[in-house]
């Protein structure tokens, strides 16, 4: 373990979904600001290897990183707040722990050992505490514990995390508790007692927090934060309030106001390497909070019911919104509810339309009605991985004369299979880890709108899918219109679709939403909402 390394944990209480990922980020863009090199990685206490196999309703998009690892969608929110890639060993499941236990014993590394939760699992989960901190690339690793405190599944990493306290020492080790002050509004108070039971949960487990941050939505009064101080066994400047924030990128500011930046950097005896104000992060704040202009794009998909299920390409539009100063309007809308009949009332008032990724036949062809729509009304037009199969087929279809053309995933015994099971695919019985994944080049055609988008003609994009444009068919569908623009170099795999005489009409096969960040938005959000804003003004 990097002994110049400083690590941080953060633990949830009261209840799940306060946050803990933002406020992580958010703390790791603070301690960026002031020249440090942070990392910040998740583990989640759950059975699954990853969350690759995961319903999106269970538990929001998969997020995948470069080097392929499909990850939890609070990585997402690392990499847009701290600007930096993540990897494999930035989101460690419990199922991940176990079966890197399992394997040791069955390989016999315990030499005849009774294996056990003490110390086996607690110290596998150490090694992978420690994992990115070893090579001293970060000064600063933060660690998010998923789950809340008094679970019975992420017990065993609340003790490997009261152990590290001894491993590293008190100036290399803190934790940020996470919590939540309800407002009883009957009674017209802030209440304190379900944080106090909180911390006494993690004292029964031998951890003293030393940061408390409280989400809360009034402010903590000076008497509440010295009652938090006093029963919590906390300095009263280390009660930090967490205020219901209007945007997630509103909090760094609010956390470097509550000086969480400052608590952390004296509790783990830090000294600023540099203070640069976050002078690009408020100006990327300004343009989101004051736009000149205002576009409605709608997202048509079949998990809309859950927004987290495309947290990615909403974040997305929020970044490249704020490029051009402009205020999105995004509609989410099930494509289970489009049909010939109501397309018109559902579709008519959008300046822009997005067929977003998503696996299985429910709401296919709700998915190629909203193509057809899009391409004979002229409107812009983005599709990402199963969004651009589905503007192929739609294409083949409808302008090629291929009536019963699909995708071999929803009709295996299509005629016409425009879309099929890619080669590497079809020996594959295993669900988890198995798709194309990660980070892949693509080479784009000179003039093309996604070369114009990016400003160059080799790129590297990310990718989660099984099925690919057959190139079979690639001859017959470009004759008709459907231009081929980015390839795979080592495969020919089609990674861009482009339709000739239409304003803007995009399909991509990877998924250019896992790299945009605050700093960085993706180009062909960018170009696709300057496209939605043109059209409009024309109309």
């Amino acid at each position: 373990m990097g002994s110049s390394t400083k690590y941080i944990f953060i633990t949830g209480g009261v209840t799940s979904s306060l946050g803990k990922g933002i406020i992580a980020a958010s703390l790791g863009r603070l301690l960026q600001a002031r020249g440090f090199s942070v990392t910040i990685q998740k583990f989640d206490p759950y059975l699954n290897i990853d969350p690759g196999t995961l319903n999106p309703y269970e538990h929001g998009e998969c997020y995948v990183t470069d080097d392929g690892a499909e990850t939890d969608l609070d990585l997402g929110h690392y990499e847009r707040f701290l600007n930096v890639t993540t990897s494999q060993s930035n989101n460690v499941t419990t199922g991940r722990i176990y079966n890197n236990v399992i394997t040791k014993e069955r390989k016999g590394e315990f030499l005849g050992k009774t294996v056990q939760v003490i110390p086996h699992i607690t110290d596998e989960i150490k090694a992978n505490f420690y994992k990115l901190g070893e090579d001293g690339k970060y000064d600063v690793v933060i660690t998010e514990i998923g789950g809340c405190v008094g679970d019975i599944e992420s017990l065993p990493f609340i003790e490997a995390v009261r152990q590290a306290r001894w491993d590293l020492g008190p100036n290399n080790f803190l934790v940020i508790h996470l919590t939540l002050i309800p407002y009883l509004s009957a009674a017209k108070e802030l209440k304190t007692k379900p944080t106090q039971h909180s911390v006494k949960q993690l004292l029964e487990a031998g951890i003293q927090p030393d940061i408390l941050v409280c989400r809360t939505e009034h402010h903590l009064p000076q008497d509440v934060k010295k009652k938090l101080a006093l029963f919590c066994n906390v300095q009263l400047n280390s009660v930090i309030e967490a205020m219901d924030a209007e945007t997630i990128y509103d909090v760094p500011l609010l956390m470097k106001k509550e000086k969480l930046d400052e608590r952390v950097m004296s509790k783990l005896k830090l000294t600023s390497k540099s203070n640069t104000d976050l002078e690009h992060w408020k100006d990327f704040l300004g343009r989101l909070k004051n736009p000149t202009q205002e576009v409605t794009i709608g997202l048509i998909g079949k998990y809309v019911s859950l927004p987290d299920s495309y947290k990615s390409i909403i974040e997305s539009f929020t970044h490249a919104g704020a490029a051009v100063e402009c205020k999105v309007h995004l509609k989410l809308i099930s494509s289970e509810e489009i049909h010939n009949d109501n397309i018109e009332a559902k579709l008519s008032e959008l300046d822009g339309i997005l067929v977003a990724p998503g696996f299985g036949e429910r709401g296919f062809e709700g998915k190629i009605e909203t193509v057809r729509y899009a391409r004979e009304n002229k409107i812009p037009f983005f599709g990402i991985c199963l969004g651009m199969q589905v503007a192929v087929i739609e294409f083949a279809r409808n302008v090629m004369g291929l009536a019963s053309a699909n995708s071999t995933e929803m009709d295996p015994a299509t005629a016409y299979p425009v879309i099929g099971l890619m080669e590497e695919q079809k020996k594959i019985d295993q669900m988890g880890g198995t798709m194309r994944l990660g980070s892949y080049a693509c080479d784009l055609k000179k003039g093309s709108k996604a070369a114009q988008a990016y400003g160059k003609t080799k790129i590297h994009e990310r990718h989660r899918h099984r099925y690919e444009f057959n190139n079979d068919y690639l001859e017959q569908v470009e004759e008709a219109g459907l231009l081929a623009t980015g390839k795979n170099p080592d495969t020919g795999l089609v990674e861009i679709v482009e339709l000739k005489n239409h304003p803007w009409f995009v399909g991509v096969q990877f998924h250019p939403e896992y790299k945009s960040t605050a700093l960085n938005p993706q180009p062909l959000f960018v170009k696709f909402i300057q496209a939605a804003i043109d059209v409009k003004k024309v109309k």
